[in-house]
């Protein structure tokens, strides 16, 4: 089957068509060649399986390799460990540890976060596609007004969603588009490194967790010593690295991470409940104080099915959803969102109808991806009524 695809999106590639060809044996880098090549997003080795992977959000079997066992996993492994630049780190981890992360890159190729795990007591690795380069905002089909992110001083910017939704594609976007127009010191912590920047206008320092600082929370303690102008957290995971982020935002720097969550309200609702009741009020101050954005997304099938977009729910803080999260009225900030256009923002199902009406995605895969379907489903209703297409 071939495939042809139009962008990279979570796996969506620019590519011409290409077809999978047949495999005797298993060798770990023309596998993942071969995937980058078929527009992969993600691939699945499994002791006495056939290697699996997801394309445009759907897993499907390599029939075209043969069944691998764990010790050709294994050995893939050590083939492709970054032994020679924390060579005792890793060898022991792959000895120890059930469970850990690294990023592996073929020049000319991809670059690829690697996750080594265990399954029913056999070793197992599930491997990302990450672009050597990072895209352009426009080329993503992302709302332009997330341009203006790059232009807060300070504060703290997220961008949510599900696993898989795209959200170190856009935030590499944003850093990105910062380091062409905006001189400044950009530090990220993640794990593992993913995208893997040049300096252009600013300088970029990229940090990974266990191995140039000891985690998240701690990272961001002491970038704080090292001259930041924005810090870029890789992901919110506990109460200690938010409240470093709150920290660093509160004290003049701009903090940019991601959540999983699903929209605006629940990514609010969900940072204030990480904490104990009786830590609340203080948190929602600190919070109406310093968050300034957030972007919640999803990856939708197109109906050609050759590619996935993203639909986006986009809050802008202003004074007035300010004061509704101190007064712990958070419910209301969706229907501020749905009802104005002030600093464009939009409601996921907003997107969502407006994905349809372009005739980009069908309406059964929209209300499919909305998390307030009657809503949805009276928008259609309603344009079903009279309202004309758009060509």
């Amino acid at each position: 089957m071939p495939g042809k695809f139009i962008i990279y999106y979570g796996g969506d590639i620019a590519l011409t068509e290409y077809k999978l060809v047949k495999h005797d044996t298993f060798e770990i880098n023309e596998c993942l060649e071969e995937m980058v090549r078929y527009g992969a997003s993600d691939i699945h080795l499994v002791a006495d399986e056939r290697p699996m992977y997801r394309k445009n959000g759907k897993i499907e079997i390599a029939a075209n390799y043969p069944v691998v066992s764990e010790e050709i996993i294994v050995d893939s492994v050590k083939q492709i460990l970054p032994v020679q630049s924390v060579p005792k780190q890793f060898e022991s981890k792959l000895e120890t540890s059930n469970d850990f992360d690294f990023c592996y890159e073929i020049p000319k190729v991809s670059r690829f976060r690697i996750n080594v795990c265990s399954r029913m007591y056999k070793k197992g690795m599930v491997i990302r596609i990450i672009p050597l380069e990072p895209f352009k905002i426009d080329d993503l089909f992302l709302p332009p007004a997330i341009e203006s992110f790059a232009g807060f001083n300070n504060g703290l910017v997220l961008v949510t969603g599900p696993t898989g939704s795209g959200k170190s594609t856009t935030l590499a976007s944003i850093i990105d588009y910062i380091n062409k127009t905006q001189q400044k010191h950009i530090i990220s912590i993640e794990d593992p490194v993913e995208f893997v920047f040049s300096n252009k206008k600013c300088v970029i320092s990229q940090r990974q967790v266990e191995f140039d600082t000891e985690s998240f929370s701690t990272g961001v303690k002491y970038a704080l010593r090292q001259d930041p102008d924005i810090i870029f957290i890789g992901e919110i995971r506990d109460t200690e690295t938010l409240n470093a982020a709150l920290k660093a935002a509160e004290t003049g720097h701009l903090v940019f991470s991601t959540l999983h969550t699903n929209d605006a309200v629940q990514t609010i609702n969900r940072i204030v409940n990480m904490f104990e009741p009786e830590q609340r009020p203080f948190l929602r101050q600190q919070l109406a104080a310093t968050l300034r954005a957030t972007l919640a997304q999803k990856l939708v099938p197109t109906i050609d099915g050759n590619s996935r977009r993203p639909a986006c729910e986009l809050l802008v803080v202003t004074s007035t959803i300010q004061d509704l999260i101190v007064k712990e009225e958070v419910e209301q900030i969706y229907s501020l969102v749905k009802s104005g256009s002030f600093n464009k923002m939009i409601t996921m199902n907003t997107s969502l109808y407006q994905l349809y009406r372009a005739g980009v995605i069908s309406a059964e895969t929209a209300v499919e991806y909305s998390d307030n379907k009657n809503e949805l489903q009276q928008m259609l209703r309603g344009m079903y009524h009279g309202v004309a297409r758009d060509n």
